[in-house]
């Protein structure tokens, strides 16, 4: 598929040209359910892509605005097509907003991270002890479908065409000891092994950088190829579904914040030195640990 094509990016742009044409006819979301015999809330939902529209009603929605002709079956045509499901629907439990599809549509993915290696770089018992982590009360099944579906995520980068993937990351997630050193000397080396192809680029924000604008904390940014289809900014927050920002001024604000990150990161060939350095110690560590473990034995 092609990228910007996927349900949740077209769900998007059914959604804002039914609120510009909403507009355009001079009506409230009121007018709008009291003439469609619906609720106004399901009227609001619609136009902010919460929720999905069925083809009859895209079709009494656009008759309403005056729309007719091959232009309204264009439109009726995009919400049938919004209503396709996506792989991430396997995944339903674990995937509750429209975070991936619009992941998995984007053309270009801008992420900053100050705590974590980002979730498309994650190795599989990294991620395990990250989720882990983030939620002690969860079943153990839940976290095994949790991981399950953050590396099914991960064959995003491998599709043809992929997006466009730059991460800037803090210099103190090469640091933290996540699970053990030999779970992070395997990160990090998943780090400079994904660097290595054409359409991912990894830089660090060394200590050296001092205060930054990525400190307020972690952001994605995701471009689509579509004029129809404007940035998103996605604020990750672990506590709740996210935050999506779609102003142009709160995206425009997060590209200037991300542009400065890029200035005060390390060069890309720089950061893979330095990740591949951080790799090593843990690695020297793992080892040291392993020969510790296997001479107790002999002492006792």
């Amino acid at each position: 598929m092609a990228r910007g094509q996927g349900p949740t990016v077209r769900r998007r742009r059914l959604a804002s040209e039914l609120r510009r044409l909403r507009e355009a006819a001079d009506l409230t979301i009121d007018e709008v359910g009291e003439k469609l015999e619906c609720s106004a809330s399901k009227v609001s939902r619609i136009e902010t892509g919460h929720v999905g529209v069925t083809p009859r009603d895209a079709r009494d929605m656009l008759a309403l605005y005056g729309m007719t002709g091959d232009e309204q079956e264009a439109l009726v045509q995009l919400a049938r097509e919004a209503r396709k499901r996506g792989w991430w629907h396997a995944y339903n439990e674990v995937f509750t907003g429209t975070f991936v599809g619009l992941e998995a549509d984007a053309s270009s993915l801008r992420a900053f991270q100050a705590l974590l290696v980002p979730g498309l770089l994650q190795t599989e018992r990294y991620a395990h002890a990250v989720i882990r982590a983030l939620r002690p009360d969860a079943e153990d099944a839940a976290i095994r479908r949790r991981v399950a579906a953050r590396m099914a995520r991960q064959d995003l980068l491998n599709e043809t065409p992929p997006p466009e993937y730059w991460a800037v990351v803090d210099e103190a997630v090469l640091h933290r000891v996540v699970d053990s050193p030999e779970v992070m000397a395997e990160q990090l080396h998943r780090m400079t092994a994904v660097a290595e192809k054409p359409n991912v680029t990894i830089q660090v924000v060394p200590f050296g950088a001092g205060a930054h604008p990525g400190m307020e904390g972690p952001f994605l940014i995701m471009g689509f190829p579509e004029q129809a289809d404007p940035d998103v900014v996605y604020v990750d927050d672990s506590t709740s579904s996210g935050l999506y920002l779609e102003q142009p001024e709160d995206v425009r604000r997060y590209a200037l914040m991300f542009d400065h990150l890029r200035a005060a990161a390390l060069k890309p060939d720089d950061s893979v030195d330095l990740i591949t350095e951080a790799a090593g110690r843990f690695a020297h560590q793992a080892a040291g640990a392993g020969s510790v473990h296997h001479l107790e034995p002999r002492t006792q």
